[in-house]
Formats: C-alpha cells, structure tokens, sequence
C-alpha cells in the first residue's frame, strides 16, 4: 500500500523540543528551561488580555494595526515595515518559505537557534552552520560560507543559548560581505536585556539596506511567551512578501490587546531589566566560585560548561532532584553544557544551592 510522501527534507527535521515545566513528585518546580522572565506578564497586560472574554466570537483585527503603530511608538519604527505575527517563530519559517526552497541554502551560525536549521529543512532547503569564534557568531566564518546558493543568513543577536553577542560594527560589516541577494535577518528576541554601547538590534540596518530584517518577540522580557507574540521590521518590499503569505488572522485578538498594554507599561520592563542586571552577574559569579565554566551573556540566561557530557547530565539531574528544571542543549552541540535561566532570587539561590552540594559530593 502507498502512503503519501511528505516533501524534500521534512524527514530530516529533529522535532523541536522545548524546555519542561514539570518535574514528577515535587510540589515546587522551579522553571528555569526556557528564558522566561521570572517576573510574570504585566499587569496592565493581564487586564487587557480579560477584558476580550466577551468577544472571543469576533475574528481578531487581521492587520494587527494598533498594535503595529504601537511597537513604532515604543521603538522608533516605521508602522508600515512592521508585521506582526504569531510567535517570532511563525516569522522566522515564513521568511524561510517566502525566500528559500529545494537547491538553496540557508546560513546560521553553529550555536544558532534550533528553528532556523528546521526552518530550512521543511521547505527542502539546506541548512549551512558556519564555525563560531569562542562560541560567538564569527562573522569571517559566516562569510566563508555564503556561496550562489545562499538565499538567507540568520543571526541570534544575542545569541540563544550562549548568550554571546556581536557589536553594532561587526553586523555591519557581515551585511556589507553579503550579497545583495542574500536576505540578512537579524534575530533580537534579547535586545530589551542588552545594555552594552557597541550594541544596536538592527533597526538602523532595516532603514539603509533592502535585504536586512530584524525580528523581535513579546514571549521574553514582556512575559507574554503563553499568548505567541512577535514582529518583524522589513524593508516594504520584504514586508509586502510576508504580508502576502501569513494567515489573514494570524495574530489573535487577545495577543494584540496584550502586547500593546505591555508595551506601554514601560516601568514593567524596566524592572525586568534591573532584576536582570542584578541577578545575571550574582549567578555568573557564584556558579564561577564553585570551579564552573559559565560564557560571558548578555541575555536574561547563562551557559554552564561541565568537565563532559556525562557531568553535564549529571549536573542537570542534580538540579532536577531540587525541583529545579534547566535545559540541557546538546541539540545545540553543546552536550557538556547546561543552560539556565535568569531567576527570581529564591530560585537562583536554590539552583546555587543545588549544585554545589552536587560538585561537593562528585
């Protein structure tokens, strides 16, 4: 009997696996697997996603208009090269479909994001990870790997997991290597936690080059990761090709509503950033002192790097019997590190805690 042939590539794909929220038998799970932010959504958020219960029988907005001209207000961008849709990750896959297929080639970097090598995959495109520099996008790498294939090069900036990042002048200088051809999107779903001065999220990219996008996400510093918000800055014509293909009610009524209330309660971000800013260093520091290898991050989570593999897992299932959930990311090719995310400061305590009287007793 035959069965339906899915197409080129999709056989290839590793499911996505995202980081767990439960750990069976402990009444206090800790979460930190996904870099959410420990300081929950907005209130004004949480009271503007309620007040849609009634209309849940209405079909959302289908341009995402208020919330569209609200992001330009908030971050400085043209309303019309915005595209919102549902999660970052819906952008990401959409850009893949609009500008890659079979015989192409997409580019990342080989601590890139998971969705972008996945992406590639199910439109039978081929996924080409160039060689990091001290696990950070090294851009005469990425530019070694370009070839009359290349249709897309993705970069995380900051990088997911290792939280490393390249300035404002090293993009540039990757952009201007590319060829005119090759879209450069420019991935800034931690751009809210980044305070260094040689660092922009790529905006001003968008404004000079007709090839370059940046994607943004509400599922991080705004705490919306439930209701799978994120945009997309484009040049028109980009943002004309997206506009073409995505679902005409992509975005829900309810996300809308909440993302433009999170956007105005600038005072909840910014607590978000300042609990960041203290606690990254603190468990930085403290998982350093205990002979641990933690990369420099400029997100809202760190790296750890064990002696192997097998002490990676061991120390992953040292946090999981304190109820503590992190996330291991061999699928990243990083089997001897851990990635853990930003707490609350009872939870950086316990992770603190746990791992240390694991290594004491290794």
């Amino acid at each position: 009997m035959s069965t339906p042939k899915p197409q080129p590539g999709i056989m290839d794909i590793q499911a996505y696996v995202g980081g767990g929220h439960e750990v069976p038998g402990v009444d206090r799970v800790v979460v930190l697997s996904a870099n959410e932010t420990p300081l929950g959504p907005s209130a004004k958020a949480v009271s503007a996603y309620r007040d849609l219960a009634e209309s849940l029988h209405r079909y959302p907005e289908g341009g995402s208009t208020d919330l569209r001209q609200a992001i330009a207000e908030r971050f400085g961008c043209d309303a019309d090269r915005i595209v919102c849709g549902n999660g970052s990750d819906e952008l990401i896959a959409l850009l893949v479909r609009a500008y890659a297929g079979q015989g192409d080639e997409v580019l990342y970097s080989r601590h890139g994001f998971l969705m972008y090598p996945i992406a590639t995959r199910s439109v039978g495109a081929t996924p080409v990870a160039a060689p990091e520099a001290n696990y950070t996008v090294d851009v005469d790498a990425m530019l070694s790997k370009v070839s009359d294939k290349t249709r897309i090069a993705f970069v995380a900036n900051p990088n997911n997991p290792t939280g490393s990042y390249i300035s404002t002048d090293e993009m540039r200088r990757l952009r201007e290597g590319l060829p005119d051809d090759v879209l450069l999107v420019i991935d800034s779903a931690y751009a809210e936690y980044v305070s260094r001065n040689d660092y922009s999220a790529g905006a001003e990219l968008i404004e000079e080059f007709d090839n370059v996008v940046m994607t943004r996400t509400f599922s991080k510093i705004f705490g919306l990761a439930a209701l799978r918000l994120g945009w997309a800055y484009c040049p028109p014509a980009v943002a004309d090709v997206l506009n073409r293909i995505r679902g005409p009610f992509n975005v829900t009524a309810a996300a809308q509503a909440a993302g433009i209330a999170a956007l105005g309660d600038v005072a909840h971000t910014d607590q978000g950033r300042s609990h960041n800013d203290q606690w990254l260093p603190w468990l930085t520091n403290e998982l350093t002192a205990l002979g641990l290898t933690v990369h420099p991050s400029v997100g809202n989570f760190i790296l750890v790097r064990f002696a192997d593999t097998e002490a990676a897992v061991a120390g992953y299932d040292a946090l999981m019997a304190a109820g503590c959930i992190a996330r291991l990311v061999a699928g990243y090719g990083l089997p001897e590190c851990i990635r853990i995310t930003v707490g609350t400061e009872d939870e950086n305590r316990i992770v603190v805690d746990a791992l240390r009287q694991h290594l004491a007793s290794a």
